[in-house]
């Protein structure tokens, strides 16, 4: 079978340079692997889709390249997919900073897609095994179901999160494969396990809201305390950031100013554990200030002993040797290079009509909806230059 253009992947990304590339009259195939067509768009959001954030800018972003993204990210904006959305009578709301969801499920989204691409006349071939990729005159795609012809071809195979709902390397390999080169993956927006022994372990299930700095990035939201270490969505953020071994530093009381309220409470008597429950959950307080603060009075309370309260609570700094892997990462960090790409098209520059798009490609986003936009503005970029 002979067509315009192959993308291989049936997620966000390839889904949405399908339907860019029919709009144009191309002729579009989009070969998954899955016999479910958006797997990861269904279950993201906890089933029901952040689908975008109106926040976007190419700062949200982790890549060797920090402004690669900003060619596609301005030419296909939140606003536009959210008009879409509109279009499709989809319920959805803003959550919290930008991180817009839909009101039903995930898989309006799905369904939208499907739509755009019925009428954008994109056929979609699920539960298809591409087998090998040959580059002539034309791309020859062997496949489980039948060999496959096109001017161009398009990767949009994700990355290595989520390997229980079908995620591989395949993108990688066929990068490798015309020689691209590739940027060391890593899990990202995944929760960091502690170096040592936890001493923490038990306060899981505990969350605080904190500020979490890792690198030359900060992020206040909530962390939450597990069996081996931190998760929540600070920690997640700060996954994109952190390097392994390295030391994350956490303001665990973020809306005070320690040293002055201690100082502004100097005569009383109350102990300094029992004040501090008012700031902070009562079973933290009992863990870690018992093994780390002075238990005294506030009235006994030296003006060292603040200091050391103030360090702790205001700068606790703890490494990490490892994240959870590839099953609790939410996307890949690395990736395929994008000193290979063309930033307004997402075509390789080695290998004329060969696009890379979406989570295989060296662009991350932070949580809450900027990866989904990310595939969206890629899918554009590509599909108006198919």
């Amino acid at each position: 079978m002979r067509t315009d253009v192959i993308i291989i992947g049936g997620g966000a990304a390839g889904l949405f340079c399908a339907i860019e590339a029919g709009r144009r009259g191309r002729r579009a195939l989009v070969l998954e692997h899955n016999a479910e067509i958006g797997r990861k768009i269904i279950i993201s959001g906890g089933g029901r889709c952040n689908f975008t954030n109106l926040n976007t800018t190419a700062e949200n972003f982790v890549s060797r390249n920090p402004h690669f993204a900003r060619s596609a990210l301005a030419r296909y904006t939140p606003a536009d997919f959210v008009e879409m959305v509109k279009a499709h009578r989809i319920e959805f709301y803003e959550k919290k900073l930008g991180q817009l969801f839909c009101r039903g499920r995930s898989h309006e989204i799905v369904e939208m897609l499907l739509a755009e691409c019925r009428t954008s006349r994109v056929e979609i071939k699920p539960d298809t095994s591409v087998e090998r990729i040959e580059k002539g005159r034309h791309f020859t795609v062997t496949t489980s179901r039948g060999t496959f012809e096109s001017e161009a071809l398009v990767i949009a195979t994700g990355g290595l999160s989520f390997p229980k709902i079908g995620a591989t390397g395949f993108g990688y390999g066929v990068a490798r494969q015309f020689g691209i080169a590739i940027e060391e993956t890593r899990p990202s927006l995944v929760p960091l396990v502690f170096s040592g022994a936890n001493e923490f372990r038990g306060l899981a299930g505990i969350s605080i809201d904190a500020e979490v700095t890792a690198g030359s990035q900060s992020f206040r939201e909530n962390i939450l305390f597990t069996h081996r270490g931190l998760s929540g969505p600070a920690i997640l953020q700060a996954s994109n950031y952190w390097q392994p071994g390295g030391e994350v530093e956490f303001n665990l009381v973020p809306t005070a100013n320690i040293a002055k309220v201690l100082n502004e409470n100097r005569r009383s008597r109350q102990r300094l554990d029992n004040f501090l429950k008012g700031l902070l959950p009562e079973r933290f307080v009992e863990v870690f200030a018992a093994r780390r603060l002075p238990m005294k009075p506030l009235n006994e309370l030296s003006n060292r002993d603040i200091e050391a309260v103030e360090n702790e609570l205001h700068h606790w700094r703890r490494a990490f040797t490892e994240t959870e892997g590839w099953h609790k990462a939410e996307v890949t960090l690395g990736g395929v290079s994008t000193s290979e790409l063309s930033s307004q098209t997402m075509e390789a520059k080695k290998v004329p009509g060969l696009f890379f798009i979406g989570e295989v490609v060296d662009v991350t986003g932070w949580l809450g909806g900027y990866n989904f936009q990310w595939a969206w503005a890629s899918g554009h970029a590509a599909g108006t230059a198919l």
